[in-house]
Formats: structure tokens, C-alpha cells, sequence
């Protein structure tokens, strides 16, 4: 009997889920079809379907911001593996955390940015207009975004150009949080970051040598000569040599790359733990 009601009810739910998949897949959608003209309208890289081929220039309306909010007028804005991942709806499993199953419920692109503040939700006291910020917010891909005064937005160093501001988000996060988060490293530890010339592994490599480390890079030959500008202390040329099969000992590996397995990292470090 017990058997046979637990059957029944796996039955149910596989039916259930089902059920649930078909109308959530169909009734997915978004807001191109609609014809309307924009009251207020803008410029914006945007796509009604999955896929770098349907990305186009549209025209949208300019966004308002609420009383929590900034209306910032972007000057720049930089492009992340990130925001490809969104555009193809790839892996397919991220359409099933709320993205939209059969096309993007959430049309615009683009995460990081740098800009100018042109106005002021009534609640915020920490930016006026005129002031230069950068941070990430969605749709950055177009002339104006308004992300939230107590979120990912800052001022903008006055020494640093809007590009240079907007390739900060995403990337630098992520090696801030590996390097000093993860890893915690510190004062002549031996760090090594695969992929050192990419987005994150350029500023991994400023970040370690800020806290003290002696830091090895790995890239291909036309960026040694970048990395070693960046501060390391050794640059090894994955074409030609394999860093896994050396016997130096690091006390964090940051690999941006996966290009070797976990067990091959894991051999050069420290018996006692893995970062």
C-alpha cells in the first residue's frame, strides 16, 4: 500500500513538473512585440531572442529613477564572458533561475559601466549630478542605466579614465574576492594565477602584489610582456612549459583558466590545504 502511494505520488510530481515547465516555457516572453513608440527614448544594444545574432540597436525609454535610485548617463561600458552566458541563455540550466526558458525576459545587456550622474532619486543623499561613478548595473549597454545609491555604484577615482573604470566591476570583484576573500593571502606567500592576462587574472595580479605576494603568472607569449608590466615577479609562457609539472610549491593557485585539473593544482600546494 505505502509503495504504491509513494508511486503515485512520484507520479504526480513528474506530471506536475511537467505541467508546470509547458506553461512556464510558453508564457515566457518579453516586451519586443510590443509596437508602441518610446515617450522619452534612448539608445540601447538590446535582444528579443537567445543568441549573439539577435543582438541589435533599438531604440527603448529611458528609464526613470526612483526614489532610490541614480540616473546616470554612461560614458562607458566593458563586456564580461558574463554577459555572453545571458545572450546565449547558456548553460540552458540558467534559463530555469529566472531569465525566461523560451526567450530573455529582461531585453537589455551589459553589466558594467561608468558615467556621469545627471539626476537624483528624492531618498539619496550620497550622489548629486555632476558626480562621476562606475559599478555595474543591468542594461549598461546603452546611454543611460539607474541602479541603486546604495548598491554596486561609486565615485569614480578622478586619476582614472571612465574606460579604465568600467572594466572594473565584474572582473575586479571576482580577484578581489579570490586573492583576499578566498585565498587570504599575505606578505610573501607565493601566489600563481593562471590566465593571468585575462579580465580577471590582470587585476588578480595587481591585487596579490598590493597585499605583499610574490606572485608567478601564467599567459601565452604575446602577453608576457603585459603581465610582467602588471608587477610579477615571474611570467611562465604556457606554450612552453606545462606549470604544473614543476616542482615549485605556491600557497594559492588562482586559475581563471580550468585548463588543468584539480588534482594537478592541488599537488603544488601546501599538504595541509588547497585554495
Amino acid at each position: 500500500m505505502i509503495k504504491r502511494i509513494l508511486k503515485w505520488m512520484l507520479l504526480l510530481i513528474l506530471i506536475g513538473g511537467f505541467v508546470w515547465f509547458e506553461i512556464a516555457y510558453w508564457t515566457s516572453t518579453n516586451d519586443c512585440d510590443r509596437k508602441l513608440a518610446p515617450a522619452n527614448p534612448m539608445k540601447a544594444i538590446v535582444y528579443c531572442d537567445y543568441g549573439l545574432a539577435n543582438l541589435k540597436l533599438a531604440e527603448i525609454e529611458k528609464p526613470t529613477p526612483t526614489d532610490d535610485q541614480i540616473l546616470v548617463k554612461v560614458r562607458a561600458a566593458s563586456i564580461n564572458p558574463y554577459d555572453w552566458h545571458f545572450i546565449e541563455g547558456s548553460p540552458k540550466v540558467i534559463r530555469l533561475l529566472g531569465i525566461g526558458l523560451r526567450k530573455p525576459k529582461d531585453t537589455r545587456v551589459g553589466v558594467d559601466f561608468a558615467g556621469t550622474v545627471e539626476a537624483v532619486g528624492k531618498n539619496v543623499t550620497q550622489f548629486k549630478a555632476g558626480d562621476e561613478v562606475f559599478g555595474g548595473k543591468g542594461g549598461a549597454f546603452g546611454e543611460y542605466v539607474t541602479p541603486r545609491a546604495d548598491r554596486a555604484v561609486t565615485l569614480k577615482p578622478a586619476n582614472v579614465t571612465f574606460e579604465e573604470a568600467a572594466s572594473v566591476n565584474i572582473a575586479g570583484l571576482t580577484a578581489l574576492q579570490g586573492v583576499r576573500d578566498k585565498a587570504k593571502v599575505q606578505t610573501g606567500q607565493k601566489v600563481l594565477i593562471n590566465g593571468a592576462s585575462g579580465g580577471v587574472g590582470t587585476f588578480a595580479v595587481q591585487i596579490a602584489k598590493n597585499y605583499g605576494a610574490e606572485v608567478t603568472g601564467v599567459c601565452s607569449t604575446r602577453n608576457v610582456d603585459l603581465v610582467k608590466s602588471l608587477g610579477a615577479d615571474h611570467v611562465i609562457d604556457y606554450t612552453k612549459e606545462d606549470y604544473t609539472k614543476s616542482d615549485q610549491k605556491y600557497d594559492a593557485i588562482l586559475d581563471n583558466v580550468a585548463n588543468h585539473s584539480l588534482s594537478e593544482n592541488r599537488k603544488l600546494l601546501p599538504q595541509m590545504g588547497s585554495t
